[in-house]
C-alpha cells in the first residue's frame, strides 16, 4: 500500500523570469520602462534601471505565493 503524497505547489513561470530572491530571502525585481523613450533618458537615469530593487513589503506576500520555493 502506498502512502499519498501532497501535490507539489508550482512556480508560475512569469514570476520566475521576473524576480530574483537573494541569499537571505528578499525578493528583488528590475524595475519597469527601462527601453521606453530610452535615448532621451539620461545617462544617469539609463545606469539607474540597471539596478534590481528590493520589492515592497506590501508585494512580498503575494508574490511569494506565486514563488513557493524560491527561483533558482
Amino acid at each position: 500500500m502506498s502512502k499519498l503524497k501532497e501535490p507539489k505547489m508550482k512556480t508560475h513561470k512569469g514570476a520566475k523570469k521576473r524576480f530574483n530572491v537573494t541569499g537571505t530571502g528578499k525578493i528583488r525585481h528590475a524595475k519597469g520602462m527601462k527601453s521606453h523613450f530610452r535615448r532621451r533618458k539620461s545617462s544617469r537615469t539609463k545606469r539607474l534601471f540597471d539596478r534590481m530593487l528590493v520589492l515592497n513589503p506590501v508585494d512580498r506576500k503575494r508574490v511569494q505565493r506565486l514563488l513557493p520555493y524560491g527561483v533558482k
